[in-house]
């Protein structure tokens, strides 16, 4: 079943980021991270499990980024983390914005979802906001991909 995130969720999306992030898949979240932005989260919940998250974040008036998108290891290949990437556009396309992009390593995923390859110079609010606290500044090695609305 696919919802938003609820305050009871945090450990679980917590838990499911850091483990893919230790395996190099995705930048690691930590616990005041994600409580502080529960509210952009969508889970995907088997047998009162949660086995998939991620987060829709308003960076901009027309720009959004999808953030740890993240499904268990032995939930993957089942179009979860595709159901997860579209209730992220359908709740950005509620809000009227016009660009959702991401920063990521799994570049033939979210390209089936529709995402294409752009400079990360055509994101200077996420750089300024986010990436220069970011560890791997400036030496940045994800890539940037954006889905137009």
């Amino acid at each position: 079943m696919l919802r938003k995130a609820s305050i009871k969720d945090i450990k679980s999306i917590h838990s499911i980021v850091n483990s893919a992030a230790a395996k190099g898949e995705m930048l690691a979240r930590s616990l005041g991270e994600l409580y502080d932005n529960m509210r952009d989260y969508f889970v995907y919940e088997e047998r009162g499990k949660v086995i998939g998250a991620g987060a829709l974040h308003i960076c901009w008036e027309d720009l959004a980024e999808i953030r740890s998108l993240c499904v268990t290891e032995s939930s993957r290949g089942k179009g979860i983390g595709r159901m997860l990437v579209e209730a992220c556009m359908e709740e950005a396309k509620e809000l009227n914005i016009a660009k959702v992009f991401l920063l990521t390593y799994q570049e033939e995923f979210f390209g089936k979802c529709g995402f294409t390859l752009v400079d990360k110079k055509e994101l200077p609010q996420k750089i300024w906001s986010d990436c220069i606290r970011c560890p791997k500044f400036p030496e940045c090695d994800e890539i940037a991909m954006m889905r137009r609305i």
